[in-house]
């Protein structure tokens, strides 16, 4: 009885605390009902999807392709010029993403330059999806961000597709492409 009355009486002894919980707790419910919290947050016209490829530029592409059709086991897609990029490329599945292989087209192929850098070749850049690529373009812009053309281009997927200049993005460059 004694440890009973002791629960009774600390409960008294704070009497507002409780009250000030539930008028709190009271205040908040009503707050988040009244008010939508996204309201307060600008919400973007547009939203990254999904990793699309991780393109990888090759000096040598039939040997390229081997690799990965023979040696792996992988899909590997046939050949495609894509004159308006200066580049061949060659998509190898892998389930839940690709790669892209890249050569030279021509002389004046952002591939050359970069295999002369490079000379084994190595990771070229990086492909995102977007629900809506020009809301992103826009958006972009207005936060300093440089794309590489001021419209976008039909990408090897037959989709509309910009890069972001890689100084902007933590030295990757970065293809938007329209899902």
């Amino acid at each position: 009885m004694a440890a009973c009355g002791r629960r009774a009486a600390a409960g008294n002894a704070r009497p507002g605390l409780l009250t000030r919980l539930q008028t709190s707790t009271l205040m908040i419910r009503n707050l988040a009902s009244s008010h939508s919290f996204s309201q307060n947050i600008p919400s973007s016209l547009w939203k990254l999807g999904r990793l699309n490829h991780v393109a990888i530029a090759v000096p040598d592409l039939e040997k390229a392709q081997s690799l990965y059709k023979d040696v792996l086991g992988a899909e590997v897609s046939e050949t495609v010029a894509l004159p308006e990029h200066g580049v061949y490329t060659v998509f190898v599945e892998l389930g839940n993403t690709k790669l892209e292989l890249l050569h030279p087209l021509g002389e004046k192929s952002p591939i050359t330059s970069f295999l002369q850098k490079n000379k084994t070749g190595g990771m070229h850049h990086i492909c995102i999806e977007v629900d809506d690529i020009k809301a992103a373009m826009a958006e972009l812009k207005k936060k300093k961000i440089r794309i590489l053309s001021e419209e976008p281009k039909i990408g090897a997927h037959g989709k509309p597709v910009i890069f972001l200049h890689p100084k902007d993005c933590h030295g990757v460059l970065v293809e938007l492409e329209q899902a």
